[in-house]
């Protein structure tokens, strides 16, 4: 195990927790969620042990690729990531990921420290000018960032290469040194011009000696050490850290069209969310913690005990380890005090591929009504302190899930509780389990981030607890009239279904708050974990805890998108519009309502006023072009289905709250109208459809 020493677990730690900053030019993957996933499943297990957590996350919202993407989208930069921004929360909550606060690099919290930064660095002689040649694209007409320039890899020459790191060799150089270079943006051979940059100083002495021990003093896993150690063998080279207009960033004070290079600002947003969520009086000393006076952003980050935490990938080690700690040290600030480091997720052995049916997309996994907390479960079994790669295995996948936590764990509690009356714990025999020993053993592997082994200890005393189940045979005591030797045993099992929900809790919060509702106890933590509930301790009613997994909804998740294929008219109708993704799809909110007045529109021969209960506890407005069709008073109190989540459109009449379906041919007056559509008997307001 590697890391900082680490303080008495029982004494109160004060944390600040990030994980890499997504950039915001596209959805969550399953690799941002199986980062998330552990980072929180991290957090969980610090909060269990009383210590103070803040725990937050942000978008990457600056560079050229942003700029681009948003151009091509004829959208400004800020609302380009704002549409992307928005989608966030529902991958976040659909997987169970608590982050204390969400932020933006695109903010002023951000501008302010990385300005600051800045200064407080070239005050110490740090920054530096000098002219250099940099790749042009004459047709684009702008400088070339970086990633918008390929060619062959200098050192290991392979092909397409992006312009400051080779993903074969992970190599690090200046896109100058690429061989054939070319532009991503047009194809064609870029130019060297000259442009004036401003460089951080990596290779001062002082800076080397600084990373050099940091990076060997048991903050990084073995194997990012050793990674570092080689980088120094190389030599340190200065850091370029601007880029010209035009590009989508913040701007370097006294340079005018000089603008921070992406990754500098990037990093600064972790300080940047957790100011956002000082000032915005949400960071109060939390989960467990004592009550005292919250302190201020300034104050957190410059307390000597409070540890800041990294969870990351291999792709960004480099900067995460040489940059970062580098621009905070030398600023002033202090640097971070662990930076895990993950590998990447695969597929039965392979690289993700949508087209291939080898890419797991997390809001279908959700869709298909995939329960969470088994993709919870099954990556935190496949983590552990080191950075190695994570394989996803369908047919495992399920076994694992349907064996350990339906088969072990939560048969204990279905079984167990049919043989004490009335649910009423009884003093049972003397155990030769050792549950103290678990919850201690399992508290330090999850600190240790030795998820899987966790796991397996714990899967490990679920095997004891059922084969002394099993072995006592309570159906057969009963049936001997030996009802009260079997409420003993069955005592002793419900007690230690509640240590395994303990230990089950970071990994599965959702299904451990069920259990507790069950048990009927407090919100376990590592204080309570193995205290016993006790003789005379009424449980509740058991309710099925978790189901299994249907390979069926797997084969789904694993289908490849459909091809796109040119539509036919139906017979007397129009064509079939485009295919859609079942993510398109879910993005329309359909609900069942009410039609609790409806009335004409003077002034307009097609429009009808429809008052709608949608079952929110409130009446919606909406202006429907149905006149040619029917009655007002046909329409009060049948149910329809409207778009619920349509953008308020303020009309000629008044603002619509949404749209009514209903069907027609394209010229529905030659082919026979426009017909509301009714939902069968039984549905109720506010229903979605689904």
């Amino acid at each position: 195990m590697t890391g900082s020493p680490r303080k008495d677990p029982m004494s109160q730690r004060k944390l600040f927790v990030t994980t890499a900053l997504p950039y915001a030019n596209g959805k969550f993957h399953i690799g941002h969620i199986m980062e998330y996933i552990q980072a929180d499943i991290w957090v969980r297990h610090q909060r269990m042990g009383g210590h103070m957590v803040h725990f937050v996350g942000a978008d990457d919202a600056h560079g050229a690729p942003i700029m681009i993407a948003a151009e091509k989208a004829g959208r400004t930069p800020q609302a380009f990531v704002g549409e992307i921004a928005a989608g966030r929360k529902a991958y976040l909550d659909g997987f169970h990921v608590r982050f204390d606060n969400w932020h933006s690099t695109d903010s002023p919290e951000n501008t302010e420290l990385a300005q600051g930064i800045y200064k407080a660095l070239k005050a110490r002689g740090l920054i530096t000018t000098r002219t250099i040649e940099q790749f042009y694209d004459p047709v684009k007409g702008m400088f070339l960032p970086d990633r918008y320039i390929k060619g062959e890899c200098p050192v290991c020459h392979a092909k397409d290469q992006y312009g400051d790191s080779c993903e074969v060799c992970s190599s690090v150089y200046s896109p100058t040194e690429l061989i054939e270079p070319y532009s991503t943006l047009t194809g064609a051979k870029p130019e060297l011009r000259s442009s004036d940059h401003y460089f951080f100083q990596l290779s001062n002495p002082q800076v080397v000696d600084f990373l050099q021990a940091w990076t060997q003093d048991g903050k990084l896993q073995a194997e990012v050490a050793k990674k570092a150690g080689e980088w120094f063998e190389a030599g340190m080279a200065d850091w370029d850290i601007s880029r010209d207009a035009p590009y989508f960033g913040i701007e370097i004070p006294d340079a005018p069209g000089k603008y921070f290079y992406v990754w500098l600002d990037a990093p600064i947003g972790y300080l940047a969310s957790l100011k956002n969520h000082f000032d915005k009086g949400q960071a109060r000393d939390h989960w467990h913690a004592p009550s005292r006076t919250a302190a201020s952003f300034d104050q957190f980050v410059a307390d000597p005990s409070v540890e800041q935490v990294h969870f990351i990938g291999k792709d960004i080690v480099y900067f995460h380890t040489l940059f970062w700690p580098a621009m905070l040290k030398f600023s002033g600030r202090k640097t971070p005090d662990q930076v895990n480091v993950h590998g990447f997720i695969t597929v039965s052995g392979e690289k993700m591929s949508k087209s291939r049916g080898t890419g797991i997309d997390p809001l279908k996994y959700l869709s298909l009504g995939m329960n969470p907390e088994w993709l919870r479960y099954y990556i935190a079994a496949k983590l552990n302190g080191r950075v190695e790669d994570v394989d996803f295995n369908p047919d495992d996948f399920v076994a694992r899930v349907n064996a350990d936590l339906v088969g072990k764990y939560v048969n204990i509690a279905s079984r167990a509780v049919k043989f004490i009356p009335g649910g009423k714990l009884v003093a049972g025999h003397p155990s030769a389990l050792h549950p103290q020993k678990l919850v201690d053993e399992v508290r330090a592997l999850f600190e240790a981030r030795e998820y899987g082994k966790a796991l397996r200890e714990i899967m490990a005393f679920a095997d004891e607890v059922n084969l002394r189940f099993d072995t006592a045979a309570p159906w057969k005591l009963v049936k001997e009239g030996r009802g009260e030797d079997a409420a003993k045993v069955c005592s002793d099992c419900l007690e230690a279904f509640k240590v395994l929900t303990a230990c089950l809790k970071p990994v599965l919060p959702e299904l451990a708050a069920q259990a507790e509702a069950f048990l009927k106890c407090e919100p376990l933590d590592w204080t309570n974990a193995a205290k016993p509930l006790g003789a005379g301790h009424q449980v509740g009613e058991y309710k099925h805890l978790m189901q299994r997994v249907d390979m069926k909804q797997v084969d789904a998740l694993f289908e490849p998108p459909a091809e796109p294929v040119p539509q036919k008219p139906v017979p007397g109708g129009e064509e079939i519009a485009p295919v859609i993704t079942i993510d398109d799809f879910t993005k329309i909110d359909l609900r069942i309502a009410r039609i609790v007045e409806c009335k004409a529109v003077g002034g307009s021969t097609k429009l009808l006023q429809l008052t709608l209960d949608v079952g929110e506890g409130r009446l919606r407005n909406v202006f429907s072009g149905i006149a040619s069709a029917y009655q007002p008073a046909d329409l009060v109190g049948k149910l329809t289905v409207m778009v619920a989540n349509l953008a308020p459109r303020k009309m000629k009449f008044g603002v619509s709250e949404g749209m009514v379906l209903a069907a027609s041919h394209a010229d529905e007056k030659a082919r026979g109208g426009i017909y509301v559509l009714e939902p069968w008997p039984g549905a109720e307001p506010g229903l979605r459809v689904r």
